[in-house]
């Protein structure tokens, strides 16, 4: 098992190649680039594919026995064997607010062991806001390509919900009845939406009470927003209040609907 130093570092580890490779994200964001729709018939850019390069460079020099499981290797047929521990990665999470260009889009790698999420890193670089979770959270301001140094970071907690002011997040792209009933059925009193892995993130920093999904999402889209949450004293369970696992080779790394927490259920 990981010591929490370890995890700590890990994260940090993460966090220096998410800021790397949003260089190269950058410079494609600022362009006229091309949108293609791969065989799942979801988009891609060549922010995506530029991007996952360095990233998995950088993780076979850092952690060259741990496998990793990445967006657009595995959409053209790379399915590493993992085993107990693998790293998530997803070069461009939120990929309609990058085409959109509103700067609500991430790049996100975790670390995952036995099913569950130990250290991940989740930057948003049009807004220039990291966050970091390993056994604590943190939030900092870094643009694409600066170094990450703990002395620039701040500690991040989640809140205590407030009886009769519930604030959801929600997706900024995929809200369904289902999801609305959950508010109603909850007493939300507050809508909040937002693009890719930033929810998780507005949860780990005190910003809103709970995130419903009842919509299709993969484990790189969650892993590192959900290391994140978790650290910083928040949980995601399955609908039923069951533990929300990762390694779900079967389903081809499908994730079931889920509810990330502010607090513990």
């Amino acid at each position: 098992m990981i010591e929490r130093s370890e995890a700590d570092r890990i994260a940090f580890s993460f966090a220096q190649i998410c800021s790397d490779a949003a260089v190269v994200i950058m410079e494609v964001y600022e362009s006229d680039f091309e949108v293609r729709t791969k065989d799942d018939k979801s988009p891609v850019s060549d922010a995506d594919e530029r991007a996952e390069i360095i990233i998995l460079a950088r993780l076979k020099t850092e952690f060259p026995d741990i496998p990793v499981l990445a967006e657009e290797s595995f959409s053209v047929g790379v399915k590493p064997d993992i085993q107990g521990r693998f790293i998530l990665v997803d070069p461009v999470d939120g990929t309609k607010e990058f085409i959109n260009k509103n700067g609500e889009f991430t790049v996100n790698i975790a670390l995952i062991e036995d099913g569950k999420p130990v250290a991940g890193c989740v930057y948003a670089p049009a807004i220039g806001k990291i966050y970091l979770g390993g056994t604590r959270a943190y939030l900092g301001d870094c643009q694409p390509g600066g170094e990450v140094f703990v002395e620039n970071l701040t500690e991040i907690q989640t809140r205590v919900p407030t009886a009769g002011a519930i604030t959801a997040l929600m997706s900024r792209s995929h809200v369904d009845d289902q999801t609305l009933a959950f508010a109603e059925q909850h007493g939300v009193t507050e809508r909040i939406s937002a693009g890719s892995s930033l929810k998780f993130c507005l949860l780990a920093e005190g910003r809103a009470d709970v995130y419903p999904r009842f919509g299709p999402t993969m484990e790189w889209d969650t892993g590192a927003g959900h290391a994140v949450l978790q650290a910083a004293g928040g949980c995601v369970l399955t609908p039923d209040g069951d533990v929300f696992v990762y390694g779900k080779q079967d389903a081809g790394y499908l994730n079931g609907y889920f509810v990330a927490w502010a607090v513990p259920q």
